[in-house]
């Protein structure tokens, strides 16, 4: 029997010493798509503005953006505006933006947790071709400055929170002059940015000022730029990826002809989606603009996510897209729910949970009576009708992903992909139910394997290839805003962009992300570290001769190795040291999620000797790893 194969190499492409051949998606192995075709079938869909038009087509009057409205503390139930209502404000929304002076191409700032301004903000911008750059503040006040003035942006529109962080910070601004407030405006606010030369807005004003000043829409082209989309950076100041209409509808079509051959999903007007996952990351951006194209509802958190659940069982989505974190976190809940119930619980859930398991491999995701019997209370988390997930940002772990498959019942996708290419990079397919790879390359791009030599991955490497995932294609961005040093180490001049992730090809042509080429790594909930920074900071403690931090992908936190050389088998002394070390870290501005949770003391110190130090006295990561495997492992175990 011939092996499914999910990619091909590109015919006629040159053998080029060090990589190995690019490869495409078997659905569209001679052109890489850039666009879809309108439902009605009469053209092509190009832009985001155009893919907009497509949705509020679709939806023929049907309902859009949902949020609940809190009273006296209590979330109520959702409220909706529909398709037309949206396009209308929209409209007008973006009429008042011309009104108070924003040109073709100018940068506007979006400040604000995942709410209905948002997306109408963001589609005004596509209606009248204007660049917007989302703020986000998990990285401190200096990033927020840092994009506002390298953009040069006048006006930011923003919750009445975030504006008074932007008020906090006006005297580092000097472009800052207009800010547009989402929800109410207190009075207080615009007298503060009166004296402050800030004009200072509510956001329903604007849309008043475009209803009575009506402007023509002006349509972005493909190649315009539809957004500057700031990544989190790895060490310094962040970078802003351009990212064009093209960039984003490339990934588009790549899904829709998936779901003409039954290997993704279109949404439809019966789906909803719940949008939590920050808005300012191109993830959820993706996510809104596959559900527009369906004319799907989108339905907003409440803004906690320790309440996300809550709005989940009010919600019912049926579309459920988001990170391993949180699906560890439903995962670890239940599997420990069940072992406190013990006794015949247990064996239920774990009988069930078996026979599912074995029909996985057989394609199979249904169960008649386990479906109903055992897992009903669990996919009740999700509301009840979730019929697919999508998990991305980081990688999942293979039981995670069986995990959710056995108990949702549902087609659980895992995609990968980076802001450089709009998220637009591989998915996996519907109906392949092996957990652990990240399926083909997405129909808009190509991707090729190109050798790492000091870490011993080569495109030659039996059974399977490896390398750095380097890509091409519709997806990939134009470079870094006012950056072309660090476009240059990214983009080369045939167009090929490198990850900085190592991958390899299986025997089906789906790609496995293994390892990280830099040093530098995801945290499972998606955040950026660079090792080497907290480990210049935390060697300067009085404690600590050297440290190895180290971070799995698939784990939240950071444990470290601490090479110290007095009394360290002793346990009184690992635990003084780790919360010495936390202190001291915090101290030294070092952010949350980059505070050793764990470590191992050592009385080793690393050298050129024991091979953990090069020659020029640089940490060797990848043997250090190998070295303490054992170790990391029982730190990991060991964090509660």
């Amino acid at each position: 029997m011939a092996t499914q194969m999910y990619s091909i190499e590109v015919a006629g492409s040159p053998h080029i010493p060090g990589e190995g051949k690019p490869r495409r998606s078997i659905l569209s192995p001679d052109k890489l798509v850039q666009s879809y075709q309108s439902f009605k079938g009469d053209n092509g869909v190009t832009t985001l503005y155009e893919n907009f038009l497509e949705g509020v087509q679709r939806s023929e009057g049907g309902e859009f953006l949902g949020h609940r409205p809190i009273v006296d503390n209590v979330a109520q139930p959702y409220e909706w505006l529909s398709y037309t209502r949206v396009q209308e404000r929209v409209a007008n929304f973006g009429a008042g933006l011309v009104q108070l002076g924003l040109k073709v191409d100018s940068n506007f700032g979006i400040f604000s947790i995942n709410r209905p301004e948002w997306t109408m903000s963001e589609l005004a911008g596509y209606m009248y071709n204007f660049t917007s750059v989302p703020l986000y503040d998990t990285l401190g006040v200096s990033a927020i400055e840092y994009i506002v003035n390298q953009t040069e942006m006048d006006t930011i529109i923003a919750s009445a929170d975030k504006a008074s962080i932007l008020l906090n910070l006006k005297s580092t601004l000097p472009t800052l002059k207009n800010i547009v407030v989402m929800g109410s405006l207190d009075d207080a606010l615009v007298v503060e940015g009166k004296e402050m030369d800030i004009h200072i807005v509510a956001w329903t004003d604007i849309e008043r000022d475009g209803f009575n000043n009506p402007a023509p829409a002006n349509p972005p082209t493909p190649d315009d730029v539809a957004t500057i989309c700031y990544t989190s950076g790895t060490t310094g100041t962040p970078k802003g990826a351009i990212l064009t209409h093209k960039n984003f509808v490339a990934g588009l079509g790549s899904f829709h002809i998936m779901a003409k051959h039954q290997k993704f999903f279109i949404p439809s007007t019966a789906d909803t989606h719940i949008s939590y996952l920050p808005l300012a990351h191109v993830f959820e951006r993706l996510s809104q603009a596959v559900m527009i194209s369906g004319a799907a509802r989108i339905g907003y958190y409440q803004g906690d996510t320790l309440k996300l659940l809550d709005d989940v069982a009010v919600l019912q989505p049926t579309i459920f897209v988001s990170v391993p974190r949180l699906f560890n976190r439903i995962y670890d809940k239940v599997l420990a729910g069940v072992k406190a119930k013990g006794g015949l619980a247990a064996f239920l859930f774990n009988r069930a949970f078996e026979a599912k398991k074995a029909n996985l491999k057989r394609g199979i995701l249904e169960h008649a009576i386990w479906d109903r019997l055992v897992f009903g209370a669990i996919r009740a988390r999700l509301g009840g009708k979730v019929k697919h997930i999508v998990s991305g940002s980081a990688p999942i772990a293979p039981d995670v992903m069986d995990f959710l498959r056995i108990c949702f019942s549902a087609d659980v996708y895992e995609g990968y992909g980076q802001t450089e290419q709009a998220a637009g990079l591989c998915m996996s397919y519907r109906g392949d139910l092996t957990s652990g790879q990240v399926g083909p390359p997405q129909l808009c791009v190509e991707v090729k394997l190109r050798d790492v030599p000091d870490m011993h991955y080569t495109s030659q490497d039996k059974p399977r290839p490896r390398g750095e995932i380097m890509l091409r294609g519709h997806s990939v961005f134009k470079g870094y805003y006012k950056a072309p040093k660090q476009t240059e180490e990214t983009l080369d001049a045939q167009g090929w962009a490198s990850t900085g992730d190592v991958g390899e090809w299986d025997e089906h042509g789906r790609l496995v992300v293994i390892d990280r080429v830099k040093n530098i790594f995801k945290l499972a909930q998606g955040e950026y570290i660079a090792p080497e920074k907290i480990e210049a900071v935390l060697a300067k403690h009085y404690l600590v001769a050297q440290v190895f931090v180290y971070g799995d992908s698939l784990q939240a936190t950071l444990v470290g190795v601490v090479s110290y050389e007095e009394l360290c088998a002793h346990p009184a002394v690992k635990e003084t040291l780790i919360e010495e070390l936390k202190e001291f870290g915090r101290e030294n501005d070092l952010k949350g999620f980059e505070i050793l949770k764990n470590i191992h003391v050592t009385a080793e110190q690393f050298s050129i000797e024991n091979d953990l130090l090069t020659p020029t006295f640089k940490l060797k990561r990848h043997t250090a790893k190998e070295k303490y495997l054992a170790e990391i492992e029982q730190m990991y175990n060991g964090i509660h």
